[in-house]
């Protein structure tokens, strides 16, 4: 499925949201939240992983016209 880059930018906007709030609710995780902290850093992860496919996507200039 092609996107545009319009809608790439917006995904990665919204990935990196995401991020920034899960790496705030990890710092105020209590250290005895062992599995609260490794769910919570597998989704940074991911989230990570999936902004990263997003800008390569945007980079190879290989996503649908906006018009």
């Amino acid at each position: 499925m092609a996107y545009t880059t319009d809608e790439l930018t917006e995904a990665g906007r919204a990935l990196d949201s995401m991020v920034a709030k899960l790496e705030k609710a990890l710092a105020g995780l209590a250290p005895a939240a062992k599995s609260q902290r490794t769910l919570a850093t597998r989704r940074l992860t991911a989230l990570r992983l999936a902004r990263e496919l997003v800008e390569r996507e945007v980079a190879t200039g290989e996503v649908a016209s906006t018009g």
